[in-house]
């Protein structure tokens, strides 16, 4: 599906042998590769490269890659190898249904879009290759034909939805602070108080919810319900991450299209936790693909067609954001990770929660290069058990010895002001590095997030 993975695997073949070469694609009927490239951009490239035979296979049954030979014109050798149709799943089986006599009649019809090897894929047998051979064995082969033009990508001034978000990013380049507060879905059904708080904590300044996907593979209500009904009972700006533990590819891509349908802009593609480690440890772990490779799946939503060449006919306007972990103890594996993610199409950093006012300016220094926005995580602590907790349970959070015994060596009833005056503090340093800061909400506990919202606003 893959035309760079095509040439990589040339290039190896290239330096073995130079035997006769057939390379065939898996592609949509539109013609488009999962890169974005045409099938006929990636065969002229091929035969540049001396491959004697391009060709299509697999994905499609006789209909279906009878329309894409339509889009390619004859030059060179063309090949087909179709599926049997599409399968049924049956008692753990995959059953072809498409006949031997429906195949050979469509062979005949590739015979007259230019293709000289004609074979079968998934689901054919020793009878469909004996009656396509039956087929077109008098056929002479095809040398000029009309070609139908492949669709071109859509233009760049053309929205997938007519009403959308303002871009946390334009509010930066225009020169304005951004305040970001994460507040998780609940738990359960009782919404009341989550919708008090997300009002509460706009109010206090914040431009943006951004709603967690099952973090630390817990169960939560859908972050994609929920953000909608912020943004259409409240007019509020939700930024959804998007896990890859819980969806395969064909999900990923559903939900970050429903996102667009309804007019939300801004996501944070997740690796995820394992789903073994939270509340469902029976449940399956997908990861189809990684957090790096989601991000380059939104950036072709972006340009217009899907993860497997497919066009949308519009183009989605996501603002993709990525995370840094700052506390990681091989800060320049976390770097160069953080270098592949921008590479791929991020637009903005999100980290972990920073308790450490030193380590705000050493990933200012690190992270300067990439020239995007960073929203450093604060996250104001409720009390020396929780930072304890954190500390002992949480993967990739860190708070400092000196900031628990803080919390230690103070009364209980006073460990909450504590905590905020941490977190301001800690606030304070990333306003003076950066444009903009990443407010945690502690367990739905918002009222100390909302202090802190109204202290970043003013400071």
């Amino acid at each position: 599906m893959d035309d760079a993975e095509m040439e990589i695997a040339l290039r190896a073949k290239n330096s073995v042998s130079d035997c006769p070469t057939i390379c065939s694609f898996a592609c949509e009927p539109e013609g488009r590769l999962a890169s974005g490239v045409s099938i006929v951009e990636a065969f002229t490239k091929l035969r540049a490269e001396g491959v004697q035979v391009t060709g299509v296979n697999c994905m499609n049954g006789p209909h279906a890659t009878v329309q894409l030979l339509q889009r390619i014109p004859i030059e060179g050798l063309l090949a087909a190898y179709p599926n049997a149709g599409y399968p049924r799943y049956a008692e753990g089986r995959f059953i072809y249904h498409a006949a031997p006599d429906y195949f050979a009649r469509a062979a005949r019809e590739m015979v007259a879009e230019g293709a000289r090897l004609i074979g079968g894929c998934c689901g054919t047998n020793a009878r469909t290759i004996a009656a396509i051979a039956k087929a077109i064995q008098n056929l002479t082969p095809v040398r000029s034909k009309p070609v139908r033009v492949i669709t071109p990508l859509p233009a760049p001034a053309k929205k997938i939805v007519s009403a959308e978000e303002e871009s946390l990013l334009d509010r930066i380049a225009a020169g304005k602070r951004v305040i970001i507060c994460e507040f998780d879905p609940p738990k359960t059904l009782a919404l009341e108080k989550f919708f008090r708080g997300a009002q509460e904590l706009v109010q206090a300044g914040c431009d943006a919810i951004t709603l967690a996907d099952n973090s630390l593979a817990i169960l939560r209500v859908s972050n994609l319900a929920v953000g909608a009904m912020l943004k259409e009972r409240f007019d509020i700006t939700p930024l959804l991450h998007l896990s890859c533990r819980d969806r395969n590819v064909l999900g990923l891509q559903s939900e970050l299209l429903g996102m667009a349908a309804l007019g939300m802009r801004h996501v944070l593609p997740l690796t995820g936790d394992p789903a073994r480690v939270g509340d469902h440890p029976g449940a399956s772990s997908v990861y189809d693909v990684n957090s790096i490779e989601l991000i380059s799946i939104t950036k072709k939503l972006n340009e217009g067609f899907t993860h497997a060449g497919k066009s949308l006919k519009a183009q989605t306007r996501f603002i993709i954001g990525c995370t840094f972990n700052p506390n990681a103890k091989n800060l320049d594996s976390q770097v160069n990770r953080l270098e592949r993610k921008v590479a791929a199409g991020a637009q903005y950093v999100m980290t972990q929660p920073v308790f450490d006012v030193g380590l705000v300016a050493e990933t200012k220094r690190r992270t300067a290069h990439l020239s995007i926005p960073v929203f450093i995580g604060v996250w104001p602590l409720m009390s020396s058990r929780q930072a304890e907790f954190l500390h002992n349970e949480v993967p990739g959070i860190i708070v400092p010895e000196g900031v628990r015994k803080r919390l230690a060596h103070v009364p209980a009833e006073d460990a909450r002001a504590v905590g905020v005056e941490i977190a301001r503090e800690i606030t304070s340093e990333v306003l003076a590095q950066f444009s903009g800061v990443y407010l945690i909400t502690p367990f739905l506990n918002f009222e100390s997030t909302c202090d802190l919202a109204q202290f970043a606003r003013n400071v």
